[in-house]
């Protein structure tokens, strides 16, 4: 009743609808949506027609999924993308512009000038510059890295990069995934691994989405060739890192790694900034920031592994040292899984960012 203390009026919670509910990146965001704060109305599972019909679990409840066609966006106020490029890139633009603000975990829009490229601990007022209706989530590797360096360059100001990624094999897909543990399963219990050529030869054609067996083994590779040599994968690093950070010209060498992990990312990182540095100054930076966890005792054998990592929301860090050599640099390494916020919890983030304006 009006007067009651305690009571305020209703409002409409906004209607969100996920694109790629049944994918391997969908389903980490479905249980993110399931813990997160109720935020939202109506969720709407969208996914290809082939699908459309199936129940997933969201929210306590069995949610039907919906074939993904244009009523589907009808009176949707988000619409978060878990597709892959070509599915995004004509479905992203129908969303918009049926009047859904639409948050793309794909690499179709990063690139774009006018869509903005977010990650909340990093840039969150990028947001709101939105020109067509579209914002872009960073590559998996780039998230793996971006909100611990996010934190130090708000302090002292990167200006170079030297980066290397040991990139999980999810990052590749469900397919990624498959290759390498039907290959662990012929290696495993042998001693393949000690002749030239011996892995090869057991994997045979079997190398899935790599261009070399990945178990037992390291492929320094990922993504598709570019000019002079570089991996899409490399280039994407590098110019994702720019616009975050709002820096279009920082120099950045990166090599890409493809290594026998299920799922999360780790780089190397060698950072250059304006000014000398203090690893005293950069832990204490790193032991604050939102989004990071500093766990660095080498002497006590504490530094992050992709196997403690997995399944933790946080970009874990460790190995703080500064540069031998540089007093304006420092070294470390990070970790980060690959499937929370490397792709699903920072498409998440973003839609809560957009949620809040209208709150």
């Amino acid at each position: 009743m009006p007067g009651m203390p305690g009571r305020s009026a209703p409002t409409t919670r906004p209607t969100l609808a996920v694109v790629g509910a049944t994918g391997a990146v969908g389903t980490v965001l479905l249980g993110i949506l399931s813990q997160h704060a109720d935020i939202w109305g109506e969720i709407r599972l969208l996914a290809a027609p082939r699908s459309a019909g199936r129940k997933l679990a969201l929210r306590g409840e069995q949610v039907e999924v919906l074939p993904l066609t244009e009523a589907a966006f009808d009176g949707v106020d988000v619409a978060l993308f878990a597709v892959p490029d070509e599915i995004a890139a004509v479905w992203a633009p129908v969303a918009a512009a049926l009047g859904a603000v639409v948050i793309d975990s794909s690499g179709a829009f990063r690139a774009d000038p006018d869509v903005p490229l977010v990650v909340p601990e990093v840039n969150p007022h990028a947001v709101r510059r939105r020109p067509r209706g579209i914002i872009a989530s960073p590559h998996c590797t780039t998230l793996s890295m971006i909100v611990a360096l996010g934190a130090l360059h708000a302090e002292f100001g990167v200006r170079e990069l030297v980066v290397s990624s040991y990139q999980a094999v999810s990052g590749a897909g469900r397919d990624g995934v498959d290759t390498l543990r039907r290959q662990l399963s012929l290696v495993a219990g042998t001693d393949l691994g000690t002749c030239p050529g011996d892995v090869r030869r057991a994997v045979g054609a079997d190398t899935g989405p790599f261009p070399e067996p990945v178990a037992l083994n390291v492929v320094p590779w990922a993504g598709s060739l570019r000019a002079d040599g570089w991996s899409s994968e490399e280039m994407a690093l590098r110019d994702e890192t720019r616009k975050i950070l709002g820096r279009p010209q920082l120099p950045v060498a990166v090599t890409c790694v493809r290594v026998p992990v299920v799922t999360t990312h780790s780089l190397t990182v060698h950072a250059r900034f304006e000014g000398e540095v203090t690893v005293d100054a950069a832990r204490e930076i790193l032991a604050t920031a939102p989004g990071v966890v500093l766990f660095d005792n080498p002497a006590a054998g504490e530094f992050p592994t992709p196997a403690d990592v997995v399944g933790t929301d946080p970009t874990w860090v460790g190995r703080v040292r500064r540069a031998l050599d540089d007093p304006t640099a420092l070294d470390l390494f990070v970790c980060g899984d690959n499937l929370r916020k490397g792709a699903a919890l920072n498409t998440a983030q973003i839609a809560e960012l957009v949620a809040a304006e209208s709150a």
